[in-house]
């Protein structure tokens, strides 16, 4: 009995595990296509947002990070119909949620 809990719990840590993987993988995706340019085209410049810094710096969490997709701000457009138009959200079958979920996975890296 022991080491069939041991064999499922170490199944479910690895399916787990794969899909943290998966979802930093279909972040990447989204961080580089969506609006067609990518987010980076106005992300990865010194005079916008440095999202990976601040996400790794602590200073802008999930929950914001979240909002300003989904509602925009300032110069910011809503982004959620364009992330959610990306092939590999669709192929994944993500939610709205998981998709940005997922885009924060990959920046937080």
């Amino acid at each position: 009995m022991k080491k069939l809990l041991a064999t499922f719990a170490t199944v479910a840590l690895m399916s787990l595990s794969a899909q943290v993987f998966a979802d930093a993988e279909v972040g990447e995706k989204i961080y580089k296509q969506a609006f067609g340019r990518g987010c980076g085209a106005c992300h990865d410049i010194a005079t916008n947002p440095q999202l990976a810094a601040n996400i790794k710096a602590g200073t802008l969490d999930k929950a914001k990070f979240a909002t300003v997709i989904k509602e925009g701000k300032n110069g910011m457009p809503k982004a959620g119909a364009a992330v959610m138009s990306v092939g590999a959200v669709k192929k994944a079958g993500l939610t709205e949620d998981q998709a940005i979920d997922s885009i924060y996975e990959f920046l937080s890296k």
